[in-house]
């Protein structure tokens, strides 16, 4: 088994958090996506999508999506569990990981990819107005988010899951993509202060 990596790529880090959390090992190789490592030759073979991480099984068998290589963890070592328990807490989760996926993390790499010069190579064309678009998209998800955290103390209920993960590297990607975090976010600030402290975080 080996699991290729993309450093401080926000996908590539979610795998990492996860394994962390799990205090699972997995062989790493590192991929130089600086260089454009994830086009090479190997990458698209493994993934037509060039797109990182991806877990190659000893059987030969490829994953890549960072919560479906999460998943395939959850299975194998279901303690602790990140994806809920029980029918209502795993659909939350579900319903928690995806919102943040789709109406943070989205938006928020969008303006990180078509505004940040470094990314002019990889994304082309790459589309400023597009970019500045989608920063109201993210700071509105991040208003009902402080909502949401009001009576809870993770974002899918009381226990740390994927979606909190998903959650973690969505705000630290707003630097980069130039958005401001407000400043009268008391619950979302809580949350992030608290889910940053674990020492998964620095996976």
């Amino acid at each position: 088994m080996k699991l290729f990596d993309g450093g401080r790529a926000s996908n590539p880090r979610r795998v990492r958090i996860f394994l962390a959390e799990k205090g699972i090992e997995v062989p790493l190789e590192t991929v130089d996506m600086a260089a454009l490592g994830h086009r090479s030759e190997r990458i698209t073979a493994l993934n037509p999508l060039q797109r990182l991480p991806v877990l190659e099984l000893d059987d030969g068998t490829v994953l890549s999506e960072s919560v479906a290589i999460c998943r395939y963890f959850e299975e194998l070592h279901p303690e602790p569990p990140l994806f809920g328990t029980g029918a209502l807490g795993k659909a939350l989760v579900e319903m928690w990981q995806r919102r943040v996926e789709f109406h943070l993390l989205f938006p928020v790499a969008q303006a990180f990819r078509h505004i940040h010069p470094a990314m002019k190579g990889w994304e082309v064309p790459q589309i400023a107005e597009w970019g500045e678009a989608n920063k109201p998209k993210a700071l509105e998800f991040l208003r009902l988010l402080d909502g949401a955290l009001a009576d809870r103390a993770f974002i899918a209920g009381d226990a740390f899951s994927i979606a909190d993960i998903t959650g973690l590297v969505s705000v630290e990607l707003m630097k980069p993509a130039r958005i401001a975090m407000p400043q009268d976010l008391d619950h979302l600030a809580r949350w992030y202060h608290t889910v940053a402290a674990r020492p998964s975080a620095g996976a």
